[in-house]
């Protein structure tokens, strides 16, 4: 399968979650990828762990907020750009870039203090993505109907 050449910020679908045209940093230099999230709650749905939160799907408006929940996966020790470390709650869902769409592990996290709610990692990318550093917005967003 060609692989889609994509440019350090791009636009996706993370369907599961219901939220459509979502601005994502594309990061080769992080492992993992990451959602801005708030106010995370655990709860079980059966015998499975699952956390609810809210999260604002527009940062040009950020006073919109959904709230979304889903299986929890793991929890991780993440160490951040900036060598902290943090536990996070890891999920599984689908992601919509261009014409593709496949399933990513997602971890959850405060990302207040960065421009982008979405930071896409390398694990994501892996076989389907090459990242142009010199590009922006390369892919024309796809509409999920």
């Amino acid at each position: 399968m060609p692989k889609q050449t994509v440019g350090v910020i791009e636009r996706c679908h993370l369907p599961e979650l219901e939220i459509t045209d979502l601005h994502v940093r594309v990061d080769t230099g992080a492992k993992t990828s990451s959602l801005h999230v708030d106010n995370i709650q655990e709860f079980d749905k059966g015998k499975d762990l699952w956390v609810s939160f809210d999260i604002h799907p527009d940062y040009h408006h950020v006073d919109v907020i959904v709230r979304r929940q889903a299986k929890v996966k793991a929890i991780r020790t993440i160490k951040s750009s900036n060598a902290t470390k943090e536990n996070r709650y890891v999920i599984d869902t689908d992601i919509v870039m261009g014409t593709e769409r496949w399933t990513i592990e997602l971890t959850l996290t405060d990302r207040s203090g960065m421009t982008y709610l979405m930071l896409l990692g390398r694990e994501a990318m892996i076989g389907r993505l090459v990242v142009d550093p010199e590009l922006e917005y390369v892919l024309k967003p796809q509409s999920l109907s």
